[in-house]
């Protein structure tokens, strides 16, 4: 099953997250399928970068979006533009 969720990069004290679609049993920060965005934590607004195309695509696939990843997807809207689409 592929997930859609966050991998921490970034320095010890300063993470930085990509979010990837990845398989579950895959570990944290290990090999991913495909980069689809960027979610930065430590600006204030926090910054998320996101490719919506790429998501609503692995959404229509089947992927699971990981609780963050799903907050972040509903604070963006993607939900309603895959099920209306």
């Amino acid at each position: 099953m592929l997930r859609i969720r966050l991998r921490r990069v970034g320095k010890k004290g300063k993470p930085s997250y990509r979010i990837v679609v990845a398989d579950s049993r895959a570990p944290r920060d290990g090999a991913y399928v495909e980069w689809i965005g960027h979610y930065d934590p430590m600006v204030d607004p926090p910054a998320i970068t996101l490719k919506e195309d790429r998501a609503i695509a692995w959404l229509k696939q089947g992927a699971q979006p990981s609780d963050a990843v799903k907050r972040i997807f509903d604070r963006d809207g993607i939900y309603e533009k895959a099920n209306s689409a």
